[in-house]
């Protein structure tokens, strides 16, 4: 099975060609590919598929072989994939996810693509629809008190596809996030478990953030967890509408229009290698 090794900021998958090759079982494969020791090393397994509705069809699933709705750094290396791969010629493509259509715009330079611009949607805040069980009842989470692993966290929660929650610390660097990311996890306040952000303010355009990404563990870039960060931190009034975030493998660019209640995320796509995998 031939496959392509890409990454978003260090957020890297496994993209295979399904308009040329069969994946039968796609949970088995990606706990397979995904192992760094004896498989080929990687965040998770990305399909690139025909859509009925769409340019192309995105299906993503994480190293422990569940499947996830969406993810930003991967969506942008579909893009690369299919400009540089001659699938398309478009610099304006669309992309069928779980968590519906994205429109991604392509920046090409030296006749590849360099960087993505992605509308992400609209922020989904509504606790039920993340899916998050509120502490107090009320129908949003921001700002709240919650228990992890005995210690006290103030926590807002947004979904951009996928369930984040997303709290504030003073220093990212010092994170214990080995140590502490399963317990926000599996936390019983997330009925399909969450991707948890630690974000630290630098400045009113400017972040750091670590994440650790339900099914994967710490990654060094999450795409959806840096949208949410940054409409955390709005919410909060901790940020401007434009913040560059940056992550362990990289920075990305984020914008809210509010006005139009859509996230705008800016970020490179970086092929890694090719090869075949028995």
């Amino acid at each position: 099975m031939k496959f392509t090794k890409m990454h978003g900021c260090g957020n890297d998958y496994i993209y295979i060609n399904c308009f040329e090759e069969i994946v039968d079982h796609p949970k088995e494969l990606s706990i397979r590919v995904s192992d760094r020791h004896f498989g080929i090393g990687s965040d998770g397994l990305i399909l690139i598929r025909p859509s009925s509705v769409a340019d192309f069809r995105m299906s993503m699933y994480n190293a422990d072989g569940s499947e996830g709705k969406m993810c930003g750094n991967g969506i942008r290396c579909v893009a690369k994939y299919v400009y540089d791969n001659k699938m398309t010629d478009k610099t304006t493509i669309t992309v069928e996810t779980l968590s519906g259509v994205k429109t991604l715009d392509l920046n090409i330079k030296d006749g590849v693509v360099d960087t993505v611009k992605v509308d992400m949607g609209a922020p989904i805040i509504k606790s039920c629809d993340i899916p998050a069980i509120s502490p107090d009842g009320e129908d949003t989470i921001i700002n709240k008190k919650i228990d992890v692993a005995g210690k006290e966290y103030f926590v807002t929660c947004v979904s951009m596809g996928n369930p984040h929650c997303i709290t504030f610390v003073d220093d990212t660097r010092s994170l214990k996030l080995t140590e502490l990311g399963s317990y926000f996890e599996k936390h019983e306040m997330f009925p399909e478990q969450v991707n948890t952000e630690f974000v630290q303010i630098v400045s009113r355009n400017e972040i750091n953030m670590r994440v650790w990404e339900r099914g994967s563990g710490e990654t060094w870039a999450c795409g959806t967890g840096a949208c949410a960060s940054v409409v955390a931190c709005i919410l909060n009034n901790l940020t401007d509408d434009e913040v560059i975030v940056h992550l362990l493998g990289g920075d990305l660019k984020i914008k809210y229009d509010k006005n139009e209640n859509t996230v705008f995320m800016t970020g490179p796509a970086v092929t890694v290698c090719t090869g075949e995998f028995y």
